[in-house]
Formats: structure tokens, sequence, C-alpha cells
């Protein structure tokens, strides 16, 4: 939403503190419509069809990829972003872009890469994720990236490290000055937590990982979970889940905004610079916080660190190692224009290649490397 019904501590696209190159307007769009659409219409973004949360591509098709968790935390940030009066569609373009910079493999990859980058910067996919956009698509004749507006760009940098931020200029200043973004960045990063939270429940227990007496120990699920059988006292299993995470999502939006208009009229802010210079106004209520790190903890114990996720976790940063060592010792194994850039930085245009990679494309790019009988 872009117009009068807009908080006064919201974004304006009219009031954006611009892009990078500057560019005329679109007619009929605002800003933050123009960076969600260019998000959408990107490289990097259709490349997340193939990209996995917790499960490898080919294990399944039921499984979320970091596509259908980006359009799941796009329509729960919306949601949120709708009820506080802020802009939803600067909320939807940054849930839409925030994850363009993961690494095939979730979270192993990025620690692998992580490791083979420590003498050379490190690797965050968070500023990947803004490397994506201000470097890396090659979609205009006029500049690198996608050129985004400021906002956008603060939004997608939700974490980074305070060397990084000295390099970033003004989009890296609110971490060496501990401000906050904006509302609607805010936004994007609860909206965040609540999809891979939730929805990891249901890919657990759809893979098997899971058991559904294992969740009546955590209390988010078990009282909801409750709800819904006395309802429904004849409920199928995948009928109840489904039912019980869809009221998970839905209680947790709902405390998230009443917590945050709370914040809110506490803090008054008049601008959407107030609300930088503010604590963090987007949050849940003590209690409901208590019970979504309680889930953190039970998935991280249980569904993260199942043997069978250990498994596959150790094959995916074997694989995303080895492929970092093998261009670096010779990067003539590169592609061609990954080879122009490794002559200007070598291990950050490896990083690139390799974080660019889906699921799949890594595996067929390691066994091409190593697999004798591959032809």
């Amino acid at each position: 939403m872009d117009g009068p019904g807009l908080a006064p501590y919201a974004a304006r696209p009219e009031l954006s503190r611009g892009r990078r190159y500057s560019e005329p307007d679109a007619p009929g769009r605002s800003a933050f419509q123009r960076d969600r659409d260019r998000v959408v219409h990107s490289s990097a973004f259709r490349r997340l069809e193939y990209k996995t949360q917790v499960f490898v591509n080919h294990e399944g098709d039921l499984f979320r990829t970091r596509l259908t968790h980006s359009l799941e935390v796009a329509q729960i940030g919306r949601a949120i972003a709708r009820q506080l009066a802020v802009n939803e569609d600067l909320v939807e373009a940054i849930a839409l872009a925030h994850d363009l910079g993961h690494t095939p493999f979730g979270h192993a990859g990025q620690d692998a890469l992580h490791e083979c980058m420590k003498e050379h910067g490190g690797f965050e996919h968070n500023l990947q994720s803004l490397r994506v956009v201000d470097e890396l698509e090659e979609r205009y004749g006029g500049f690198n990236g996608l050129n985004l507006a400021f906002e956008t760009r603060e939004g997608i940098l939700k974490h980074c490290s305070l060397e990084n931020a000295r390099k970033l200029g003004e989009v890296g200043e609110r971490f060496l000055h501990r401000r906050q973004p904006s509302l609607e960045a805010q936004i994007a990063n609860l909206a965040d937590e609540i999809a891979y939270n939730n929805h990891d429940i249901d890919d657990g227990l759809r893979s098997g990982l899971l058991q559904l007496a294992q969740l009546e120990d955590v209390p988010l699920f078990a009282h909801h979970a409750r709800e819904v059988r006395e309802q429904f006292p004849e409920i199928g299993e995948r009928r109840m889940v489904n039912e019980t995470v869809r009221r998970m999502i839905n209680a947790l939006i709902v405390d998230l905004a009443t917590e945050t208009a709370r914040r809110i009229e506490a803090a008054h802010p008049a601008s959407i610079d107030d609300v930088r210079q503010a604590g963090p106004l987007v949050a849940f209520s003590a209690d409901v916080r208590k019970e979504a790190d309680a889930l953190k903890s039970f998935l991280l114990n249980n569904l993260y660190r199942h043997y069978r996720v250990m498994r596959m976790t150790k094959k995916a940063r074997r694989v995303v190692s080895e492929l970092f060592r093998a261009f670096h010792d010779e990067p003539r194994l590169l592609p061609l224009d990954h080879q122009a850039r490794a002559a200007e930085d070598k291990a950050r245009a490896i990083a690139d290649y390799v974080a660019g990679m889906t699921d799949r494309y890594a595996m067929k790019e390691h066994q091409r490397l190593f697999a004798i009988s591959d032809g």
C-alpha cells in the first residue's frame, strides 16, 4: 500500500533516499513497487526455486524451497504491514529479496563458504543478498545490479559485521550507530521468522524426521493442536497439522501486530527518522516471544540436528568446500565470465559463483570436476 492511508512513520516512496544511480520515475508505479518487480524478474530470484531450506532439492517435491519461503514471508509481511498502516510494497520487496544471496544447501553451504572465505573477508548471506542486487545482476545497460531504492537495500541488509558496515557507506551506517531500520524492514525480518519456524514443522513432519508426539511438548504447537482436535474430533492427521500450523501463523501475526502497535503508541514516532532513532518497535509480546524461542530450540535439536539432516549437511559442506578450493587452486576451471571477475578479486569472484549455484547445479558441477566417469 502506497498512499494517503499510510501512517506518518511509514516509509513513503516520494520521500525515499533514492537510488545509487539516478533514473526517471516509472509512470503508474512507486519506487517500492518498481523494486518488487525488479526482484521478481531477476535471475537470482528464479534460482531460489532450486535452493532449499532444510532439505536438499532432490529429496522431494513437497518440501519448501527458498522461493516458496520468500513468497510466504512476503504474504505474512504484507498482512502485518496492512494492520499497522505501513508500506506493504516495501515490505514485499524486502521479503522477496532477503534470501537472494543464500548459498546452495542452506546454512550448511553458507557455513562452508564462510570458512573458505575467512582469509578473504568472510561470507555473510545478508551481505551477499545486497551484493546481488547492487552488483551481480546484469539486466541494465547503464549500471550493475538492480539499482534498488535505499529503503529496500536497508531492509535486505538485516545483519552485518561492523567491519563490512564501514565499507558500505550510507546503507551500513545504522550498524555503526546502533540505529534501527524502517518499520517495514523490521516487519520483514520477523515475518521471515514466522514463516520458517512454522513451515519447518510442516516439512519436518512430511519428511518423517519429526513425529507429532514430539510436538506435544512444544507449547506453541500443542495448545493450537488441542483446540483443533476438540473442534474437529474426526480430523485426519495431515489436515490437523495444516489447520494447526495455520492457526499458529495467525496467532503470531496477531500478537506481533498488537505488541508492535503498543510500542509505537509508547514511542510516538512522527516520521521514519523517529523510527530509526527508537529501539526495536516490531516485536512479539514477552509470553509469545518465549513460546517462539521454545519452538526454535525444538527445531534446532530435533530437526536441524537430526542425524539424517546432519549427514546431508556434511555432504553439502564438502561439496561447497571442494568446489571453492578447486576453483581457487585453478581459476581457469571457472566459466569464462567468472574468470574475468576472478582476475580482479579471485576469492570473491569464486564465492559469488558458488553462492549463486542451485543445489542441483552445485552437485553437477562437483561431479563434473571430481567424477572421472563423467564425460
